[in-house]
């Protein structure tokens, strides 16, 4: 055996058995794209299995993005399943529909679906660990994007040996060149991603031109430094994590599969720090990972917990929802709630409410605690309407008619705000305006035959607009009641 399978087998061995990666009577689903690491993965846990006692088979997935090539790719696997007589499940999905629909890069769809599809033949067919070819340069390489993503201590802990007990990283102790060697030495034959050459992509820059240049100028076992300094952080996070968990059970004081509430008092009473700590593990919990949460979201939410009020509520990627609720920080998946109850995210500050105002009067809104007046006044009364404060608004009577609808906001709402070219959806302008939550129920919409004319504290609509023609003006006024 050539010195460098020996070297590689050997590692392996070590890494296995250190991390606890399989046990006896295992059988292990190896992702296989048909690249230099996943090639090289298969052999060697072909080689290992005997020692530890267990079986191998292999999953691809074909994410019909580069026409032939992956045609190409897939042929490739099922013929070295085949010669290797292993077994193979193959799938076709459509990336590019799925990253549409999610909102993701090309990337982050591709790796989502990746694993959907690994998990999803290891449920169905009973394989107990799923094996990737992730080694230490890739460790190296995600360090330096989170590096340079300004990510604090979790972040550079680099790609886990194992995660969920589920997913393990055999070659993660070895180097890109050591595998490229160990391919060539075996005569195994392997193809290459012409994805991996487009610098557009973060990583691939990293791994053409950043690493490349920091051992040239400045270390040459930078990818060793990189992943030492990752093993340190791990066994750090894991100690602080440790001493942040009784203190996160103490703060949790409502739990569900699709919600998790903190004890507001509870989180205060901790560092600043640690306080950040709770919010993420709460946020893991709740989502199921991190991704896509950034540091500027974590400040929301702890500005939330130090100085906002019941009511506020911040929407975070992937429909998670986070609101401050009579001393709870609750953080809610709304994938995961009942339809009815996810239109809500959070329960309801405010209850629906509709009233109808047969003719110009006043009516009390005591869902929203403010009472509105309407009257009909002279047009010449009316020195300026443009200069009138928002509570007040100005409407031409002969563009409207009673009776009015008065409620509060409802999905799919559109107006034409005054001034303003065109139709746009309210919740639109509510964001835009930064409008919270609880503010929007509240607000009083007021409809004349099924269509808004007045966005009641806020803005008119420009269909009951007054102009030069106007003989009768209604005039609207919100009180707080």
């Amino acid at each position: 055996m050539p010195n460098i399978e020996k070297k590689i087998i050997r590692t392996v061995e070590q890494t296995i058995g250190t991390h606890r990666m399989v046990q006896a009577g295992d059988t292990v689903l190896v992702g296989v794209s048909g690249g230099p690491d996943s090639i090289a993965l298969v052999h060697i846990l072909l080689a290992l299995a005997p020692k530890f006692s267990f079986k191998v088979a292999i999953a691809h997935l074909n994410h019909c993005l580069r026409q032939e090539e992956s045609a190409r790719d897939e042929t490739f696997v099922v013929s070295l399943a085949d010669q290797l007589q292993l077994r193979v499940h193959v799938e076709r999905q459509d990336v590019r529909r799925y990253q549409k629909s999610r909102r993701l890069s090309l990337e982050e769809a591709a790796r989502q679906m990746r694993y959907r599809f690994y998990h999803a033949i290891a449920a169905k067919y009973g394989y107990e660990k799923i094996a990737l070819g992730h080694h230490s340069d890739d460790n190296a390489e995600l360090i330096l994007i989170y590096l340079l993503r300004g990510s604090g201590p979790l972040g550079l802990t680099g790609i886990p040996p194992v995660r969920d007990h589920k997913i393990v990283r055999p070659l993660i102790d070895i180097q890109r060149n050591e595998i490229m060697e160990y391919l060539a030495v075996k005569g195994l034959d392997y193809i290459m991603d012409s994805s991996n050459r487009d610098l557009r992509l973060l990583r691939n820059k990293i791994r053409s031109r950043l690493i490349p240049e920091l051992q040239t100028e400045y270390n040459p076992k930078c990818v060793d430094s990189l992943n030492r300094m990752a093993t340190i952080l791990t066994a750090e996070e894991k100690w602080i994590d440790d001493h942040i968990l009784p203190i996160y059970k103490d703060a949790v004081i409502l739990e569900s599969p699709e919600r998790l509430g903190l004890s507001l008092d509870r989180l205060k009473q901790e560092p600043i720090a640690a306080q950040k700590r709770l919010i993420r593990k709460a946020l893991l919990q709740v989502k199921g990972n991190l991704r896509r949460i950034t540091f500027t979201q974590i400040e929301a939410v702890l500005k939330m917990v130090q100085e906002g009020t019941a009511g506020d509520m911040l929407d975070l990627p992937d429909r998670i929802c986070v609101g401050r609720e009579q001393g709870c920080l609750l953080i809610s998946n709304a994938q995961q709630l009942p339809r009815h109850k996810a239109e809500g995210r959070l329960p309801r500050a405010v209850p629906e409410y509709s009233y109808q105002l047969s003719v110009a009067g006043e009516i009390l809104i005591k869902e929203a605690g403010v009472q509105l007046c309407f009257n009909e006044i002279p047009v010449e009364h009316v020195s300026d309407w443009r200069q009138a404060e928002r509570q007040i608004a100005f409407m031409d009577m002969d563009k409207l008619s009673f009776p009015l609808l008065i409620r509060n906001f409802r999905p799919g709402d559109r107006f034409s705000p005054l001034g303003i070219r065109g139709r746009q959806k309210l919740k639109k302008y509510f964001i835009d305006h930064k409008i919270s939550r609880t503010e929007r129920m509240k607000c009083p919409i007021v409809l004349s035959r099924n269509k808004i004319i007045w966005v009641a504290g806020h803005r008119l609509d420009n269909t009951v607009k007054i102009d030069p023609q106007t003989r009768r003006v209604l005039k609207a006024e919100l009180l707080l009641a």
